[in-house]
């Protein structure tokens, strides 16, 4: 590891271990610890134990997936690897397909102004708007829609897809949303225009001073307009507006980071998701 940035590590291990904690239990399993959604909610995962005194064994890696299946939940696993590199291999001899994401840090004295990356506008979701729900709702169909055509090529699927793939969110999720966004602790924002609508979205999630942007998304239909560098840019702003001074992302690509470069975040390390390895017919 760096030692430069041993310290930036320190503090994602820690914003990683704390976000799920006020709405999952944690289950420890040697080395790491999974962490399981009380109520209805996205699901989250296992990772390495803060305070582990040996790094993740195959058999800790074997006794997560067991309760995962037995739970019904994904097996899913994240961490750093430069903070865990042993666990990399240890996944991979468990058959587990393990996604190495740029691991990427914002300099703030490299943020441009949202307004010259896009000429579409870029909102924040206010909690209290009595739009709260339907944004919510197009921001999860965005993201749905986008994420089935991973990537940065420009596509078919646009507006009319987004629309089919609105859903009615039950009312403790919206609830739970709309209080993380009181509170601070999670920012949305949807980009569109009048016509079209929502086309491009994202999330952050922020834990003290530390904070996670996430879940940027864009319609294939309406790439390449700069609306994810765009609304990226908006959430870096409103993060370091609310006194964020760590401000980070994992990039699903190298083609990916390239977008992130140019809002003025630079990579640090590589974050691992592992998961099952896809059956090959």
């Amino acid at each position: 590891m760096d030692p430069l940035n041993k310290h930036v590590f320190d503090r994602l291990e820690r914003f990683y271990d704390a976000v799920p904690r006020d709405v999952a239990g944690a289950e420890e399993h040697g080395g790491l610890v999974l962490f399981v959604r009380e109520g209805n909610g996205w699901p989250f995962y296992a990772r390495p134990r803060l305070d582990a005194g040996e790094p993740p064994s195959l058999a800790d890696v074997t006794s997560v997936r067991e309760r995962q299946r037995k739970l019904g939940l994904p097996e899913a696993f994240e961490w750093v690897h430069e903070t865990t590199p042993d666990l990399l291999a240890v996944a991979r001899s468990a058959g587990l397909h393990v996604l190495e994401a740029p691991l990427m840090v914002l300099d703030p004295t490299a943020l441009p102004d949202p307004a010259t990356l896009s000429d579409v506008t870029v909102r924040v979701l206010a909690a209290e708007s009595p739009d709260f729900a339907a944004d919510v709702a197009a921001r999860r169909a965005v993201a749905a829609v986008s994420f089935a055509a991973a990537g940065t090529a420009t596509g078919e699927a646009g507006p009319a897809e987004r629309d089919a793939a609105v859903t009615e969110l039950e009312l403790a999720a919206l609830d739970e949303e709309r209080a993380r966004i009181a509170d601070g602790r999670r920012i949305s924002a949807l980009a569109g225009t009048p016509t079209e609508g929502a086309l491009a979205s994202g999330m952050a999630m922020r834990v003290d001073d530390v904070a996670e942007i996430a879940g940027v998304a864009t319609l294939p239909a309406a790439r390449r307009r700069g609306l994810g560098a765009a609304l990226t840019a908006t959430l870096a702003r409103e993060l370091l507006a609310a006194g964020t001074d760590l401000v980070f992302l994992s990039a699903g690509s190298e083609e990916i980071a390239r977008v992130y470069l140019r809002v003025g975040f630079r990579r640090i390390g590589t974050a691992c998701i592992a998961e099952p390895a896809p059956l090959i017919p």
